[in-house]
C-alpha cells in the first residue's frame, strides 16, 4: 500500500510538467554506466518510451567508448586518446561505426522496442543529415601537435528526417557518425552531436547523462541551476575542471542555440531522466541562460 501512495505522489507532482512539456522535444544524450549496466538500460529504455507515450518527443544520441574499446582490444587495435577525442585512423573509424552504427545502436532500440516504444536507428550516414568536416589538428599535454585522424567537429544537422521520424511516431536514435562533404565518416563526440541535433530541432531540454551527479560549487554541494556568468566565472577560478569543462561549454554552445535548459545528470541514478524533469527537486544540475 505504502508503495502505491508513494507512486500516486510522484505521478500528482509530474503531471503539470507532463501537460506542460506536451509536445516539445528532449534531447537525451545517453551514455556512460548506464548504458553498460543492464538494468539500468532496461529502465533507460522504458523512462525514454514513457515519454513519447505522455506526447513528449524525445531524441537520443548515445555513446559507445567502452563498447568500442572493447572491439578494438579483441582485434588488437591500439587506440589512443587527446583530451578524450580518439585518435582515429581509417581501421580505427570502420570499428567505431560497426560498434557504433551497428551494435550498440541495435541494441538500444531492441530495448525501445521491448518497452512499449517504437525506435528508429540512425547514423549520419543516413541521408547524410549530420555533416561534419575533419579536425585536422589537435594538441596534445606537451604541446605537439597531432593528425587526430577521422575526428571530426559538427557542421550542420538536416532536420527532414528527424523530424518525420518524430511525427510518424518513431523515437529516433542516433549514433554519433556523422560524415564529410565526401560522405566519409567521421567520429565526433556523442556530447556535441546531442548539442547539434538540440540546437538544430530547437529543442526544450538537452539531456547530458554521465556518471557524475551534476557540477558542484566551490563547498563540494551540488549546483541545481547554474546560468553563463556562473560557469565562466567557475571556470575562471578553477571550480570546473576537467572533463566537466567540454561538458557545460557542451550546454552553453546548446543555450546559445535556442535550446530551453541543459540538464546534466547522474545516469547510475535509476529514473535519474524523469527525477530531474518531472520533479521540483531535481537530482542534477540545469543550465539556464
Amino acid at each position: 500500500m505504502q508503495d502505491l501512495v508513494e507512486k500516486a505522489n510522484v505521478l500528482g507532482e509530474a503531471l503539470p510538467y507532463i501537460r506542460r512539456f506536451s509536445g516539445a522535444t528532449f534531447v537525451i544524450k545517453y551514455g556512460g554506466h548506464a548504458m553498460v549496466d543492464p538494468e539500468l538500460s532496461r529502465t533507460f529504455a522504458k523512462d525514454v518510451a514513457l515519454l513519447k507515450f505522455v506526447g513528449i518527443n524525445p531524441v537520443v544520441v548515445h555513446g559507445g567508448g567502452p563498447q568500442i574499446d572493447q572491439a578494438l582490444a579483441a582485434l588488437g587495435v591500439v587506440s589512443e586518446r587527446i583530451d578524450g577525442l580518439r585518435v582515429t585512423d581509417t581501421r580505427t573509424m570502420e570499428v567505431v561505426e560497426m560498434v557504433l552504427a551497428g551494435q550498440v545502436n541495435g541494441h538500444i532500440i531492441s530495448l525501445i522496442t521491448e518497452s512499449g516504444g517504437r525506435a528508429v536507428g540512425l547514423s549520419g550516414r543516413d541521408d547524410r543529415f549530420l555533416l561534419a568536416k575533419r579536425v585536422t589538428s589537435l594538441a596534445t599535454k606537451s604541446g605537439k601537435m597531432v593528425d587526430p585522424g577521422r575526428v571530426g567537429e559538427m557542421e550542420s544537422v538536416n532536420t527532414q528526417l528527424l523530424s518525420q521520424l518524430v511525427t510518424g511516431g518513431f523515437i529516433p536514435v542516433i549514433a554519433p557518425v556523422a560524415v564529410d562533404a565526401e560522405g566519409e565518416p567521421l567520429n565526433i563526440n556523442a556530447d556535441f552531436v546531442a548539442a547539434a541535433v538540440a540546437r538544430a530541432l530547437r529543442a526544450e531540454k538537452l539531456v547530458l547523462m554521465t556518471d557524475i551527479d551534476g557540477v558542484r560549487g566551490e563547498d563540494g554541494a551540488l549546483a541545481a541551476s547554474l546560468d553563463r556568468p556562473t560557469i565562466e566565472a567557475w571556470m575562471q577560478r578553477g571550480v570546473i575542471r576537467g572533463g566537466m569543462i567540454p561538458k557545460v561549454n557542451c550546454a552553453l554552445d546548446a543555450i546559445s542555440g535556442g535550446v530551453g535548459k541543459v540538464h546534466i545528470i547522474d545516469g547510475r541514478t535509476a529514473h535519474a531522466m524523469l527525477l530531474e524533469i518531472f520533479t521540483d527537486r531535481g537530482i542534477g544540475t540545469e543550465i539556464v541562460a
